[in-house]
C-alpha cells in the first residue's frame, strides 16, 4: 500500500445555486520518503488538494489515506490531531508570531507535538544557528522562511506539505529554500509535498503530479531528479 492514496476525491463548493468543484475525482498516490511536485496553474485546484491532505480542509466525496489511516474518514477532533501530530505545514508567507524570537517561533510548534525534534538542532540543520534569538522582523525573507521549515520540522511530522514555498522570495533565496526541503527530504527521509504554478521544480521531484481543472492530468515518476541548485527558471 502507498504512503499516501487519493482514490476519487471530490471537493465541491456551494455558493448559492452554484457548485463549485474544486476538487474533480483526484486519483493519485505517494510513496514514503518520496520528494513530490504537484504542478499546475493558479486555480487548478492544487491548495485545496494540499488541504485535503493536511486535515484543513474536509472532501466531499473520496477517500484520503494516509500511512494506511483514512483521513477522509476522521472526525474533527481526530482531525485537529492529524494536523498537530503528523503534518508539517510551511507556506508561501512565513505565519510567524512576530513577538517572538526564531527559536521561541520553533519551541512553540515542539510543545505541542509527542516526539519533537530539538528546537535549537533544527535551527543549526537549516543554518540558523546565529539567528536563534532574532525575531522575524530582523530577519531576511529566505531566513524567515527557514524559520518557519524548522518549525514544520521540529514537530517530526510524517509529512511535510509546502504550498509555494518559494512565492514571496527573490531567485537565489528561493534556490536555497528548494535545496534546504530536497535535503530534508534526502537526508531525514521525510515525504515531502511542495505545490507549485512553476513547471522547472518538477526537474527535482521523485513524483511529479500535474493537476488542471480539478483534475490529476497526469503523474509521472521521474528516476533522475536533479539537485534543487541545478535548477533555472
Amino acid at each position: 500500500m502507498a504512503f499516501v492514496e487519493f482514490q476519487n476525491v471530490r471537493k465541491e463548493y456551494h455558493m448559492g445555486d452554484t457548485v463549485i468543484s474544486a476538487a474533480d475525482g483526484v486519483d493519485f498516490t505517494v510513496e514514503k520518503g518520496e520528494f513530490v511536485v504537484i504542478v499546475g496553474p493558479s486555480g487548478a485546484g492544487k491548495t485545496t488538494v494540499l488541504n485535503m491532505l493536511g486535515g484543513i480542509d474536509s472532501c466531499t466525496s473520496g477517500k484520503i489515506l494516509v500511512d494506511t489511516r483514512e483521513v477522509s474518514a476522521c472526525t474533527d477532533r481526530q482531525l485537529t490531531e492529524y494536523r498537530r501530530y503528523d503534518v508539517g505545514f510551511v507556506f508561501q508567507f512565513y505565519n510567524l508570531v512576530q513577538n517572538l524570537t526564531a527559536l521561541e517561533n520553533v519551541e512553540l510548534a515542539s510543545q505541542i507535538c509527542r516526539d519533537p525534534l530539538p528546537p535549537r538542532k533544527v535551527l543549526r540543520q537549516v543554518g540558523l544557528q546565529k539567528r536563534m534569538n532574532n525575531f522575524p522582523a530582523q530577519l531576511s525573507g529566505g531566513e524567515q522562511q527557514r524559520v518557519a521549515i524548522a518549525r514544520a520540522l521540529a514537530k517530526n511530522p510524517k509529512l511535510l506539505l509546502c504550498d509555494e514555498p518559494t512565492g514571496a522570495l527573490d531567485y537565489q533565496t528561493g534556490k536555497q529554500v528548494l535545496q534546504l526541503l530536497q535535503q530534508t527530504c534526502r537526508e531525514f527521509g521525510r515525504t515531502v509535498v511542495v505545490i507549485t504554478h512553476n513547471q522547472a521544480f518538477s526537474a527535482m521531484a521523485d513524483r511529479i503530479i500535474r493537476i488542471h481543472s480539478g483534475k490529476v492530468q497526469d503523474m509521472t515518476c521521474n528516476p533522475n531528479p536533479v539537485s534543487a541548485e541545478r535548477i533555472e527558471w
